[in-house]
């Protein structure tokens, strides 16, 4: 008999193909990345997916706004290093980190339907990523 697939598997398989989608999306040619908050770069297999405001708010958890390419100890031992990353955020779009503040605080209860679109679609668009 199959195991069924559990809400906290589907989530951990969509954190991966969503991080992958995140770094390779901000990666150069030859995959290389800029942590946004130290601005040195590493290559994209050496980096986070650093989200702006907490994975715990699942409103913005998978919200490509919120999350990009991140150095290990930025986003790990500095605890995101926030207060640059909303910097670096307003300069990519005014309002952006006031934006994804209010969006942070709706909830959102994704289905494990929705967990496994959203796992289809990242992974589609990594797979194009990759081929090109």
């Amino acid at each position: 008999m199959p195991r069924k697939v559990t809400r906290k598997s589907l989530i951990k398989r969509l954190d991966t193909i969503f991080s992958l989608y995140i770094r390779l999306r901000d990666a150069d040619k030859n995959g290389f990345c800029t942590c946004i908050t130290c601005k040195k770069k590493y290559h994209y297999k050496e980096l986070d997916a650093g989200h702006f405001l907490s994975r715990r708010h699942f409103s913005v958890r998978y919200d490509t706004e919120n999350v990009y390419s991140q150095c290990r100890y930025c986003n790990r031992y500095n605890a995101g290093q926030q207060y640059i990353y909303s910097i670096e955020l307003e300069k990519k779009e005014s309002g952006l980190p006031k934006r994804l503040l209010e969006k942070s605080k709706k909830t959102v209860k994704l289905s494990n339907d929705d967990l496994i679109s959203l796992i289809n679609r990242y992974k589609e668009f990594v797979k194009l990523m990759e081929n090109n």
